[in-house]
C-alpha cells in the first residue's frame, strides 16, 4: 500500500487520522481554506495546500487514497462542484476514498434506533444537502468509495468542560430525546481500519455504544469537576440560536454493528463517561 494520502477539508476528524498516520512514515497532504492555519497544519508534520487556490484535480490525479471532510454548503457539495470531472477521470485508478457524512441523514426516529439501511429522511436542510452530497459522491463511477456517517464528535478541545468551569453550560430537557456521539480518535482507529482494508461502497455509522440524553452528558462532566450540575431548562423555554434548535429536531440511537463486524472495529471510547473521562486527564 503507497502510504500517501489527500485530505481534502483538514479538519478535527482528519487531523486525528494524521496523528496516527504519520508516525508510520504517512506522507499526507492537506488543504486548508485559510493561509493563517498553513503553519498549524505543517506542524504536525501534513503537508499544508491553500485551497480554493490550488489546483485540486491535479492533487486528486496525484493521491491514490482521498479523505473528503468538506461538507455542502448553500451551493451543494465544494469538491465535486469545483473537480467533478477531475474525480470522475481519476476514479479507476484510485485505491481509496472516504467521505465524511453525518447521521443527521437519517432524520428524526423518535428516539427510536437506526442502522445504515434505514431510509434516508432528514429532517433539516444540513441534513437534506448531506443525502444529495452522498448520492452525487455514489454516483461517481468506479470510484472506491467509503462513506462515514458519523454522530455528534467530541474530543480534546470540543468537550463540555470549558462551559461548566465557565457556568454557561446549560441542561436542556426535551422529553425523549437521545443523541448518539463519538470521540474523534474512534472515528481515527476507524478510518485508519477502512484505509488498511478496503471496501468500495461501503457506508459505516460510526458512533459510540451509549446514546443518551444531552443532560446527562453535562451533569456527568459537572460532576466529574466536582462543580454544581447546571439547573434543568425546558426545551420551550430555552434561548438558542436557530442552529442549536436545529439539532433537538430529531431524536435517534445509531447502531454501530457494521464496522465492528467488518473491521474489527471497537470503540477505546465506548461511552461519554470514559471519552469524558479521558479528555478530564488530558485537561481538556
Amino acid at each position: 500500500m503507497e502510504k500517501t494520502l489527500l485530505s481534502i477539508g483538514h479538519g478535527f476528524s482528519a487531523r486525528a487520522l494524521a496523528a496516527r498516520l504519520v508516525p508510520q512514515g504517512w506522507r499526507i497532504v492537506g488543504t486548508t481554506r485559510s493561509p493563517d492555519k498553513a503553519d498549524a497544519i505543517a506542524d504536525t508534520g501534513v503537508e499544508p495546500v491553500v485551497w480554493p487556490g490550488a489546483d485540486l484535480g491535479a492533487l486528486i490525479a496525484q493521491f491514490p487514497n482521498v479523505l473528503v471532510s468538506a461538507g455542502p454548503d448553500s451551493a451543494g457539495d465544494p469538491v465535486l462542484n469545483a473537480v467533478e470531472d477531475a474525480v470522475i477521470r481519476a476514479a479507476p485508478d484510485l485505491r481509496w476514498v472516504g467521505y465524511l457524512s453525518t447521521t443527521g441523514v437519517y432524520g428524526d426516529h423518535d428516539g427510536d434506533w437506526v442502522e445504515e439501511d434505514t431510509p434516508l429522511t432528514p429532517s433539516t436542510k444540513r441534513g437534506r444537502a448531506r443525502v444529495t452530497a452522498e448520492a452525487r459522491w455514489q454516483a461517481i463511477p468506479d470510484l472506491p468509495l467509503h462513506i462515514f456517517r458519523l454522530a455528534g464528535i467530541y474530543g480534546p478541545g470540543r468537550g463540555p468542560f470549558a462551559k461548566v468551569r465557565a457556568g454557561t453550560a446549560r441542561r436542556i430537557i426535551k422529553q425523549g430525546q437521545v443523541f448518539s456521539r463519538i470521540h474523534v480518535e474512534d472515528i481515527a482507529q476507524a478510518l485508519e481500519l477502512s484505509l488498511q482494508r478496503p471496501d468500495p461502497g461501503a457506508v459505516y455509522n460510526l458512533c459510540d455504544d451509549d446514546p443518551a440524553p444531552p443532560q446527562d452528558v453535562i451533569a456527568h462532566a459537572a460532576e466529574l469537576l466536582g462543580l454544581p450540575v447546571p439547573p434543568a431548562i425546558p426545551f420551550d423555554q430555552a434561548d438558542m440560536t436557530p442552529m442549536a434548535r436545529s439539532f433537538y429536531a430529531e431524536s435517534k440511537k445509531v447502531r454501530n454493528d457494521r464496522i465492528k463486524q467488518a473491521l474489527g472495529w471497537a470503540p477505546q471510547f465506548p461511552t461519554y463517561r470514559a471519552g469524558l473521562a479521558a479528555l478530564l486527564a488530558q485537561n481538556s
